[in-house]
């Protein structure tokens, strides 16, 4: 016998289309349940007041109880911080005690970036309200252990001093020191953070640290299985060149496209010599060679508050200082630089305050400021408030700068660490596939 078929038109329903009680209630349960869902799932557009809204924000920026990762900090021996602070300072003949050897201060360069870092973990917790980071003391009850090797520092002494100071020496004594220690003895390494913001830093000892997460400004000079977005976070330099303050727009900025720095790099830094041809009779730009000193720096600051566009092509590696001189300097950035590593891009998006070139398309005559005229005095405006926006990012001596940043990146580390280390621990053999960093794209 055919089912009979619900028929919408007829005036009562045939049987068949009569609501079985259990289907009614499962109906209506659905239609709770979706209700429901939607209510949780979509934004709420209630009206909130202004100041009850900047509340809540500030409520949640400083309770931070519940989402920061905890950190120990080593309490290396003196000779992997202060030690190599007092080296470099003693080339410029000051004299050194054992009495003032922790007051010194590091010297200013862009790799202060490893002294910021050192110094917050110094403060006091009362200072470090809001920090995604929360120093413990006691390392059983940490998620991560910092090593405030000043690796950077200790590779430009190397290479400047006359006292017979080795970074490969200190290297190697620090993993020796580290080797010892229980934590480190754990998982290999993996919940440790070193900063190696020098292109050559840790470069004697890096396959012995490789499963450690790195502060790294760039890949350039690592390994596919060395360095990886996967396991380790890309930093600025700290700026250099004083932040702009004065009114949005190009009214005062009467220089098309600035440059100041060394004409002569090497590898991917040799693009600057064709630049300098292609760009030194151009109206409206200015590029110059200039030297590490205080007028120099002076100079460059005038420059980039004065110019619309700011030019950074590679030098001996893919990024510098100069970058983040540019967006402090509200000088919009036109990178040349086809393999550069970035910080920050889950959360900033460069295109939006950059502009991108081919360095191929760069060095043709012609092509690099026909494109920079073309564009409208309002575009520029737009990307002088997008780098005022994410300005913060860049500075390393503020509350929410780049150093909160920074250990906010590490924290997204550590779920990764934690499968990493467990896999670790049960495999019987390894089978060469544990590190999740062999990919030649640094990806």
């Amino acid at each position: 016998m055919e089912a009979e078929q619900c028929n919408s038109n007829s005036e009562k329903p045939t049987r068949a289309c009569k609501a079985h009680p259990l289907f009614s209630i499962a109906t209506t349960f659905f239609f709770i349940l979706a209700t429901y869902t939607l209510l949780n799932v979509l934004p709420h557009r209630h009206n909130i007041d202004p100041s009850t809204a900047v509340a809540t924000t500030n409520s949640i920026t400083c309770d931070s109880s519940a989402t920061t990762v905890k950190v120990y900090m080593y309490d290396l021996p003196l000779r992997f911080t202060y030690g190599i602070i007092a080296v470099r300072n003693a080339e410029h003949g000051d004299i050194i005690t054992p009495e003032n050897l922790t007051s010194l201060s590091y010297p200013g360069h862009q790799h202060m970036g490893e002294w910021f870092l050192f110094q917050d973990m110094n403060r006091s917790q009362s200072n470090r309200v809001g920090s995604p980071a929360t120093r413990v003391n006691n390392p059983d009850e940490a998620d991560l252990f910092y090593v405030p090797f000043f690796s950077s520092l200790s590779q430009l002494a190397s290479t400047r001093s006359d006292a017979g100071y080795s970074a490969k020496e200190e290297e190697e004594a620090l993993v020796e020191w580290l080797e010892k220690q229980e934590y480190w003895g754990r998982n290999g390494g993996r919940d440790h953070v070193f900063t190696a913001a020098d292109p050559k830093a840790l470069l004697h000892v890096m396959d012995k640290v490789k499963n450690s997460v790195l502060l790294v400004v760039g890949f350039g000079r690592l390994r596919g299985d060395q360095g990886s977005l996967v396991k380790d976070v890309v930093v600025p330099y700290p700026h250099r060149l004083s932040a702009f303050h004065g009114d949005l727009g190009v009214q005062n900025r009467l220089t098309l496209l600035f440059f100041m720095g060394a004409r002569f790099r090497k590898e991917e830094g040799k693009i600057r010599d064709v630049l300098f041809q292609v760009l030194e009779n151009e109206e409206d730009v200015i590029i110059k060679e200039g030297v590490q000193s205080t007028e120099s720096r002076r100079e460059a600051s005038n420059g980039m508050h004065t110019s619309k566009f700011c030019l950074n092509p590679a030098g001996d590696t893919s990024t510098s200082c100069r970058l983040f001189d540019s967006i402090v300097s509200l000088c919009v950035p036109v990178i040349v630089s086809d393999t550069i590593d970035l910080p920050f891009e889950d959360t900033i998006d460069y295109r939006t305050m950059a502009i991108f070139v081919d360095s191929d398309a760069a060095v043709k005559p012609g092509y690099l400021i026909s494109l920079l005229r073309e564009i409208h005095p309002d575009r520029i405006l737009q990307y002088q408030k997008q780098m005022l926006e994410v300005r913060n990012y860049f500075e390393y001596g503020m509350a929410n700068g780049a150093v909160d940043e920074i250990w906010r990146q590490v924290s997204k580390k550590l779920a990764l660490i934690k499968v990493m280390s467990n896999r670790d621990k049960r495999l019987i053999k390894d089978l060469g596939s544990s590190c999740m960093c062999t990919n030649q794209t640094t990806l």
